[in-house]
């Protein structure tokens, strides 16, 4: 298991350059890759060690050359928005939002995540889409009497299922 570090991003990556206004899930580069059976790495905590188990033939990345954005809505007296300013969030705000994560990959022992990339799954074992896996697992562990929350019977159990998954 790993964040494959020495690894290159998906081929079509290499096509593209630069920052892009577009939100993660609006890049060309992921567009393409949905049509040939990529999905996005779901991004709830509980989830954060995802691309790090699952099985790498059926995982890779992209950079992330996507922009996030701090949205500030302004309100008069009765509620009623009165404007909307929408600015690209600065490097510094940037490093720490994956801070959570970090904090939640540390607490189960596995490394950060390497920052400026967008992880993209594709569905194992007989399930069509990456919901139906992701159902699988929460179920797996409803079965077992696991939460599904960020833990390490939770990543212990996801391991063993995936790769019971993969090797269907």
């Amino acid at each position: 298991m790993s964040w494959d570090e020495d690894g290159t991003p998906h081929p079509l990556a290499l096509r593209r350059a630069g920052r892009s206004e577009l939100e993660p899930d609006r890049l060309p580069e992921v567009r393409e890759l949905e049509v040939l059976g990529w999905e996005p790495a779901p991004e709830e905590l509980r989830w954060a060690f995802l691309p790090y188990v699952w099985p790498p033939a059926a995982r890779t990345w992209i950079p992330d050359r996507s922009t996030h954005w701090a949205v500030e809505t302004s309100l008069d007296g009765h509620g009623h928005i009165t404007g909307v300013e929408c600015a690209p969030l600065p490097d510094t705000d940037l490093d720490g939002l994956g801070g959570e994560t970090d904090t939640t990959l540390a607490a189960l022992g596995l490394p950060p995540r390497p920052r400026g990339r967008l992880w993209l799954l594709r569905p194992v074992g007989p399930f069509p889409t990456l919901a139906a896996v992701l159902a699988h697992l929460d179920a797996a562990a409803g079965a077992r009497g696991t939460e599904p929350a960020p833990s390490p019977e939770f990543l212990a159990l996801v391991r063993a299922e995936l790769a019971a998954l993969h090797e269907e």
